[in-house]
């Protein structure tokens, strides 16, 4: 049985990294170490059809759930409509697909590793809960990756995101517009690159309408159904100042906030209009429906299929930025 390229860098004492690079055929070692590298490899009698096979059918594309303080679980209409976009396109293009989690601890170079030392031939991380400082361990690999749902400046990656901070502007644009009155914000307590964006969006859209950022009432809640509906109690229940009207970082807190309030006697909207974001499919069951600015979810994991897909077969990389358009939803809720 041959060694494996695991072996290999610990018998040559070389980073695990620096052996795939030499053994792929890619750039980051030097002419002399790629040949010690090669050399040894045919002395050990590594396998080299593990390279060769890494074509078109063959591999795997890996769709990757990165994970730090749980407000990324597969299960919300959020992300299994990413995820249903990405396997749609793969099974298009004739590729298998996994679907993992990695999680932001002491474990995550071993996590990244093991995938580099898979069948897998290209990645779509999904980086809503990245913060660039997470992004080091990616670094090295050496398959196309695809960013979704987020963009880093460090990482010299391809992204498919939305424009947050246009959306947040265009919902609370319509909250004054439609109530003339001052907006407050139901805020994600949880602090992640797409709600601090809405937030941008937010008061850049309260002080176009002349209004003084200082002056919106803000509610931290945890960005789930469940845990709104608890914290927005708790604020009830403390009698704290509430706004006329609310935008929410997402549908999940609009809808949770909006129960809450319906529990403690108070109208939607004709005392207290909300608009969330998102446009998850419970978002037009709720009482009333909810108005909400709209993410064309299930196109975005097609978007970073196809540009992942297209990575696999390109010549050269130059990498670049997809933005998916948004749109707003008008319900009954405002």
């Amino acid at each position: 049985m041959g060694i494996t390229a695991k072996e290999l860098a610990k018998k040559l004492k070389l980073s695990e990294a620096a052996i795939s690079m030499a053994l792929n055929g890619k750039p980051g070692v030097s002419t002399e170490t790629r040949k010690i590298i090669l050399e040894a490899a045919e002395q050990y009698g590594y396998d080299f059809t593990r390279i060769s096979g890494r074509t078109r059918g063959s591999g795997s594309i890996t769709f990757a759930l990165y994970r730090r303080h749980g407000a990324v679980v597969a299960d919300t209409p959020f992300f299994s409509e990413l995820s249903e976009g990405i396997q749609q396109k793969c099974k298009e293009e004739g590729y298998k697909l996994n679907i993992i989690y990695l999680y932001g601890d002491d474990t995550i170079e071993k996590q990244v590793a093991d995938i580099q030392y898979s069948d897998c031939i290209g990645m779509i991380l999904l980086g809503t809960e990245m913060r660039p400082e997470d992004f080091a361990p990616f670094d090295g690999l050496n398959i196309p990756l695809v960013l979704l749902d987020v963009y880093l400046d460090n990482a010299r990656r391809d992204c498919v995101l939305i424009n947050n901070v246009q959306g947040a502007y265009r919902a609370c644009d319509y909250l004054i517009t439609r109530t003339q009155k001052q907006p407050g914000y139901l805020r994600s307590a949880y602090s992640i690159s797409n709600f601090e964006e809405r937030s941008d969006g937010f008061y850049k859209a309260v002080r176009a309408h002349g209004m003084s950022s200082s002056k919106s009432i803000v509610h931290a809640l945890t960005p789930s159904i469940e845990g709104a509906f608890a914290d927005m109690a708790e604020i009830l229940g403390r009698k704290e100042e509430l706004a006329e009207c609310y935008f929410a970082d997402n549908d999940l807190i609009a809808i949770g906030a909006m129960k809450a309030l319906q529990k403690a006697g108070y109208r939607i909207p004709d005392d207290i209009a909300v608009i969330g974001f998102d446009n998850l499919p419970m978002s037009k069951l709720v009482e009333p429906s909810l108005t909400t600015i709209n993410v064309p979810k299930r196109y975005m994991g097609e978007m970073a299929a196809d540009r992942l897909i297209h990575l696999l077969h390109a010549r050269q990389f130059v990498p670049v930025k997809l933005e998916v358009g948004i749109n707003l939803v008008k319900r009954r809720s405002v």
